[in-house]
């Protein structure tokens, strides 16, 4: 691990994902291995990425051997540079050219965190292990650093600011190329065309850049919310009522009612729970894959011992319903029925 560089981002939950977008405007990234915990997790980050202008690839063990290898093969190849995994799909992969790893979620095992970032930095070459740690995660970061006996970096995710003034400087990198170049003879003769028409041919170059930066739109920058360094007292005391959080690692209140007081929402049931070691990250991941809805749109879960209640808006209950054969959680079959 010394030619590897190892470093961390303290972030809530809900921000994972637009922490993960932010590094990879602002990284090196060649290639890129992305680990999740769960199955159905893979599929919805891939997803998420793929709509920020990130394509991105899911690797995990519903894949079949042909699927798996043509996945690989492209990877290999560079025809896709970005793939999310969970451990057990990502064993035996063998590629030399990964140059971040990714712990998405944090293992249970500070031994497998080892196994993941011993993917990048390999034939002499460096490699960059980014870890996004959540206050409630750090408890398995101390358990990492104290394993492998070196520390982590803590680390800054990159403001927006600091994404605005990336994308400008990669802007006029590209346009400094052209103009080394200089083959661009029909663009010049379309300048010429409205030169004669009275535009100003400053004003044209501005408006090309407009142009070229048209794609931005479909790369917002998310906003980020502020995180405590470390959970209160309260947050970390066992609770007797169950596991009932919501996106973002928060606690909500136990959701004993039928129905859900949230306007537009529905209550529906998962036959398994805390006796199953369904955690929210699971229910969340499973629904928004099988059903095809995305994650942040899914609200209070709470887990009890043999069941767990889950809402999700009213406008996908047809849709998540319809997937009431599909759902899995941990290899356990689960039925989804409305309360």
């Amino acid at each position: 691990m010394a030619t590897t560089e190892q470093r961390y981002y303290l972030v809530n939950q809900a921000d994972k994902l637009a922490a993960l977008t932010r590094l990879f405007e602002s990284e090196p990234i060649t290639s890129a291995l992305i680990f999740v915990r769960t199955r159905a997790g893979t599929g919805e980050l891939a997803n998420e990425l793929s709509v920020h202008g990130f394509p991105a690839e899911a690797l995990n063990g519903e894949l079949d051997q042909n699927a798996r290898e043509r996945i690989l093969n492209r990877f290999r190849q560079n025809q896709s540079k970005v793939l999310v995994a969970t451990d057990v799909a990502a064993r035996g992969l063998d590629i030399d050219d990964i140059s971040h790893v990714f712990n998405y979620d944090l293992p249970d095992e500070a031994e497998i965190y080892v196994h993941r970032i011993g993917r990048t930095a390999r034939a002499g070459k460096t490699g960059i292990a980014i870890a996004l740690v959540t206050p409630r995660e750090k408890r398995l970061l101390r358990q990492i650093e104290d394993f492998t006996k070196q520390p982590l970096t803590r680390a800054t995710l990159p403001t927006v600011e600091d994404i605005k003034n990336q994308r400008e400087a990669q802007l006029l990198e590209r346009v400094t190329v052209w103009l080394g170049r200089a083959r661009y003879q029909r663009e010049r003769e379309l300048v010429a065309r409205l030169v004669e028409a009275g535009h100003d041919p400053l004003e044209i170059a501005a408006a090309a850049l407009k142009l070229a930066r048209a794609d931005e739109k479909q790369r917002p920058i998310a906003a980020l919310s502020e995180v405590r360094d470390a959970p209160t007292r309260q947050e970390t005391r066992p609770s007797k009522a169950g596991s009932g959080f919501k996106r973002g690692g928060q606690r909500n209140y136990p959701l004993r009612q039928n129905t859900s007081h949230e306007h537009g929402m529905v209550r529906l049931t998962l036959s398994k729970g805390r006796a199953h070691g369904i955690r929210p990250n699971d229910v969340v991941g499973t629904i928004a894959f099988h059903a095809d809805i995305p994650g942040h749109v899914i609200g209070k879960i709470h887990i009890e011992d043999k069941r767990t209640l889950v809402d999700v808006p009213e406008k996908f209950l047809a849709q998540v319903l319809a997937k009431t054969g599909d759902y899995r959680i941990r290899e356990h079959p689960v039925a989804v029925t409305l309360v």
